[in-house]
């Protein structure tokens, strides 16, 4: 019986929005694939948004994931920069529920925690944990690094849920 599941870890950006796709198996873990989706900075935001919602939509095709993860929004003293972040993670949000994937939602804490094992954990610290925990991923950016984190943080707490249930 195969319990394998391939789920997809999104961290969102207007400018680049980070994806990672994981297979989990129990405790086992292999990468899959990550990398980046782009909008290009002189459009406008609705183009942007489009080109989002389009590159996700590809992404999403193309590796077909069963489960979707998605970092929650931080927000910064920038009112206008977090509201852009948000419509960005809302593209993160649809477009894979649109695609009928279940899609959970992680703090940024609680991803770091779950990776790292503190909550407060730096950008160097998680890219280590990637190479640790999925030895073939080579992320080149911090966005894909971080979609794989969210991916990886999915398929801990989503087998707990289950561990626990089978109980």
């Amino acid at each position: 019986m195969n319990s394998s599941v391939r789920i997809i870890g999104i961290d969102p950006g207007l400018r680049r929005t980070g994806w990672g796709v994981i297979e989990s198996d129990g405790h086992r873990l292999a990468y899959v694939a990550s990398g980046t989706v782009v909008s290009i900075a002189k459009d406008t935001l609705a183009e942007r948004l489009v080109q989002l919602f389009e590159g996700m939509n590809t992404v999403l095709a193309a590796w077909v994931p069963a489960e979707a993860a998605v970092e929650n929004t931080f927000v910064n003293k920038d009112a206008g920069a977090t509201l852009k972040l948000g419509q960005a993670r809302g593209i993160a949000l649809v477009s894979p529920a649109l695609a009928g994937l279940p899609v959970s939602e992680y703090a940024p804490n609680m991803v770091k925690k779950t990776v790292v094992g503190t909550g407060h954990a730096g950008k160097d610290q998680i890219r280590a944990m990637i190479g640790h925990l999925l030895p073939r991923a080579t992320p080149d950016s911090e966005d894909e690094a971080d979609a794989l984190a969210i991916a990886i943080t999915h398929a801990h707490h989503r087998t707990r849920a289950s561990l626990e249930a089978a109980e």
